[in-house]
C-alpha cells in the first residue's frame, strides 16, 4: 500500500481551527449555500454547527462529497461527556464516523477512483508503515499512530466534504444506497465481533443490548447461522423492534430491581439451558455480569460494547466455571465483507435509519440520538446538496 495521503499530520484538526474560514454557527444562523458545514461537540459539552475551509485533495487523498453520516452512541458520548477513557475532547470536534459519499475530487497519484464513484468511508487510517507490527500483520485496528476521524482531536465525517485518503475508501455496488453504505461501519463492528468470538452455524448466541450495535449484531448473527438467539434490553420498545426485524428472536427484558443472578435464571429460562457464548453490545458493568452468569461452563462473554474506564467481576465464578472473557476494539478488515454480505441480500440493515435529517439540522439529530423517548435506533443525517 503506498503511503501517500496516510500521514497524521495531513489530518492535524489545526488546519480547521486555525484557517480564516473555521466558525461556530450560532443557533438558527443559516450557512452558505454550498459551504462546508460540519457537526461538532467541544469540552464544554455543546454541539452546533461548524464552518470548515473546502478541503483540496494532496497526492493519494481524494475529496468525498459526504451523502449520508450515522450518529454513533460514541458521537453522543463525546458530546455529553467529552471522553471516552483516554480519549478526551479538549477543542472543537466534528462527529461522525459512519459515512459514505461519492468522489468529488481525486488528488495526484490516484488511479482508483474517478470523480461520480459511490464510496463507503473507513474512518480509522492506519499508519501503514512496514515497520508497524499491527499494520504489518493485519491488526490496524491497534495501530498506535491510527488517526480515527470524530476520535479526538481529529474532526469526523459529519461534514458536507471530507478529505480522505484513497486506499481507506470502499466502493459501494449501485444496489447499495449511500444510507446502507453508511452502515457499513457499524456492521464491520459486529462482524468482527463474531469472527473473534468464533460463533459457528448452529451455536445459540445471547447478545445484551438492542441498541443499534445489538440489533446489527443480531443480524449478523442470524445471517452466520446462530439459533437459537436471545436479545436484552431494558427498553421494551428496542425490544419490540427487534421482534419485527428477525422474527424468531428470543427477547428478555431486563428489569432493574433484578440482580444479574436472578436476571441470568430468566435468560436462561428463556434459552431453555445455557448458551456458551455471549455477544455484549452495551458495556455496562451489570449487563456484563448478567451475561457472565448466564454462561455454561467454559463459556465464553464476548464484550463489544465500551463502558466504565474500570468495572469489578464476578472473579471466582469465572474461574470456577472456565468461563472466558474477551474484549473487541473497533475492528480491522471487515468493510469489504460487510459490502458483500448487504450487496447479496444476506443482511438488510435498511430497517435499522428510523430518522433522517439534513446536514443543516443535525444538531436536532443528535438531540433525537439521546433522547430514548424518541424511539430512535438509527439517525443518520442525509446531504443531498452538491
Amino acid at each position: 500500500m503506498s503511503a501517500a495521503g496516510l500521514s497524521k499530520e495531513l489530518y492535524d484538526p489545526n488546519f480547521v481551527l486555525k484557517h480564516p474560514e473555521f466558525k461556530i454557527l450560532n443557533a438558527g444562523e443559516v450557512p452558505a449555500p454550498g459551504s462546508n458545514i460540519a457537526c461538532a461537540y467541544n469540552h464544554k459539552n455543546e454541539i452546533h454547527l461548524i464552518n470548515k475551509p473546502i478541503p483540496k485533495a494532496g497526492e493519494g487523498q481524494v475529496v468525498v462529497h459526504v451523502r449520508a453520516t450515522g450518529i454513533c452512541g460514541s458521537d453522543v458520548h463525546f458530546w455529553k461527556h467529552g471522553a471516552i477513557g483516554s480519549m478526551i475532547v479538549t477543542d472543537e470536534c466534528g462527529s461522525g464516523h459512519e459515512s459514505s459519499g461519492t468522489v468529488l475530487e481525486v488528488g495526484p497519484g490516484v488511479t482508483q477512483w474517478k470523480v461520480g464513484d459511490r464510496v463507503a468511508i473507513e474512518a480509522g487510517i492506519p499508519c501503514s508503515k512496514p515497520l508497524c507490527d499491527f499494520c504489518r500483520t493485519g491488526r490496524y485496528n491497534a495501530c498506535p499512530d491510527i488517526v480515527f476521524f470524530s476520535t479526538p482531536p481529529y474532526h469526523g465525517t459529519l461534514t458536507r466534504f471530507h478529505l480522505h485518503p484513497a486506499a481507506w475508501l470502499h466502493k459501494l455496488p449501485d444496489s447499495v444506497s449511500f444510507e446502507e453504505g453508511a452502515l457499513m461501519e457499524p456492521l464491520a463492528v459486529a462482524l468482527a465481533g463474531i469472527e473473534r468470538a468464533n460463533l459457528r452455524l448452529g451455536d445459540p448466541v445471547l447478545i445484551c443490548g438492542a441498541g443499534p450495535i445489538g440489533l446489527i449484531t443480531m443480524l449478523a448473527a442470524h445471517a452466520a447461522g446462530a439459533t437459537p438467539i436471545v436479545l436484552t434490553d431494558v427498553v421494551e420498545s428496542r425490544l419490540k423492534f427487534a421482534e419485527n426485524l428477525l422474527p424468531g428472536v428470543k427477547t428478555v427484558a431486563i428489569e432493574r430491581v433484578l440482580s444479574p443472578k436472578e436476571q441470568a435464571a430468566k435468560i436462561v429460562a428463556r434459552f431453555g439451558f445455557q448458551p456458551a457464548l455471549a455477544l455484549e453490545c452495551t458495556g455496562v458493568e451489570s449487563s456484563v455480569h448478567t451475561a457472565i452468569y448466564s454462561m455454561k461452563f467454559g463459556g465464553m462473554v464476548f464484550i463489544i460494547g465500551v463502558g466504565k474506564p474500570e468495572q469489578s467481576m464476578p472473579f471466582m465464578h469465572l474461574s470456577a466455571n472456565e468461563i472466558d472473557v474477551k474484549f473487541q476494539y473497533r475492528y480491522a478488515n471487515q468493510y469489504p465483507k460487510a459490502i458483500r454480505l448487504v450487496e447479496a441480500g444476506l443482511i438488510n440493515v435498511k430497517p435499522l435509519v428510523t430518522h433522517r435529517y439534513s446536514l443543516e439540522n443535525a444538531v436536532d439529530a443528535f438531540e433525537t440520538a439521546h433522547d430514548f423517548s424518541k424511539g430512535a435506533i438509527k439517525v443518520q443525517i442525509i446531504d443531498g446538496q452538491s
